[in-house]
């Protein structure tokens, strides 16, 4: 007869890490090595010398390479927290380090481009105001982002919050602050690249990252089935801009971005509201919302807008059946 020994269990040994227990129960309980620490974190100093250099480039007048290397930025920015949590290597320090990089790439570089660019050629009156606006804008990126890493920390937040952002965020605002130099560059001088417009976009922009105008958080989206194709397209007609004429997919997004406000503040209005629906789904709010603006129909509550159509013999379509047949005579 065989008996069953008990297995020993391992000790910890200093400078070794945790205890690597097995069995189903402890399957992801394992010790972080070191050297996985080091990919998140160089993704995202690759990011900021990215950014840094772009920086560089716009003051030796190469916008486009300027803009090229933003780009880049904002890619390996997405990236390293997505590979640290493929990974399982998240930590206090990269947090830390991305939010660092977020305040340089889309607060600094951004602003500091749009003065070297657009500004930086003025009178000195000009150019004073020019570098305090700057600095206004670069403030407002920063309180945005610190506001941010205070609201993420709110446990007691309803669950709607995570489907919505306060105020613009970081990446959208430098996109958003740089649509002089892309009108610019797709339309030559004009009234887009003088002081007085470019003074009052930063401060526009930096009012809207501040603020707590509700903006949409497309990381909780969902697309349904039958948006698939569409949604294809429509990727495929912006990755044909953004290699024929990219500055007009820059423009054609800011202002995609800035329709979407008003709807986005309405939607965030109607579920704040409504407290029975702060925990559900985005796609159960949609929902409700169409069975409550049907009901409301149906009730006579809501006013129904009924479009006006011109008859088709205004338009000279048809003749209508009345004309026709002919009249009867007395």
């Amino acid at each position: 007869m065989t008996t069953l020994r008990p297995v020993p269990r391992r000790r910890s040994v200093a400078g070794r890490g945790r205890v690597r227990r097995t069995g189903p129960d402890h399957r992801n309980d394992r010790p972080t090595r070191p050297g996985l620490l080091f990919v998140p974190s160089a993704l995202t100093i690759l990011a900021i010398c990215a950014a840094l250099t772009a920086m560089r480039m716009a003051d030796a007048d190469r916008v486009d390479l300027a803009l090229l290397l933003l780009v880049v930025a904002a890619v390996l920015d997405g990236l390293d927290g997505r590979v640290a949590r493929m990974m399982g290597v998240s930590s206090r320090l990269g947090a830390e380090l991305d939010s660092l990089a977020d305040a340089i790439n889309f607060g600094v570089v951004p602003a500091i481009m749009v003065y070297t660019v657009l500004l930086r050629d003025e009178s000195d009156s000009l150019q004073g105001i020019g570098w305090v606006l700057t600095l206004i804008y670069c403030s407002a990126i920063v309180l945005r982002l610190a506001r941010f890493n205070t609201l993420l920390d709110d446990d007691s937040a309803p669950g709607y919050t995570r489907d919505f952002f306060v105020g613009v965020p970081a990446p959208a605002a430098a996109v958003m602050v740089l649509l002089p130099i892309g009108l610019r560059e797709q339309f030559g001088e004009g009234w887009w690249t003088g002081p007085v417009f470019v003074g009052c976009w930063l401060v526009f922009i930096a009012a809207l990252a501040v603020c707590r105008v509700p903006t949409l958080s497309f990381k909780s989206t969902r697309l349904r089935a039958r948006a698939l194709a569409p949604i294809l397209i429509l990727v495929a007609a912006m990755a044909a801009l953004l290699f024929t004429f990219p500055y007009v997919l820059m423009i054609i997004l800011v202002a995609a971005y800035l329709i979407h406000i008003p709807f986005a503040w309405r939607m965030q209005y109607w579920v704040r509201t409504r407290p029975e629906y702060w925990e559900t789904a985005p796609r159960d709010r949609r929902h409700a919302r169409r069975d409550t603006r049907r009901a409301e129909v149906a009730a006579g509550t809501r006013r129904r807008v009924i479009p006006v159509r011109k008859s088709s013999a205004r338009l000279g379509l048809r003749q209508p059946a009345a004309a026709a047949e002919p009249r009867p005579r007395d």
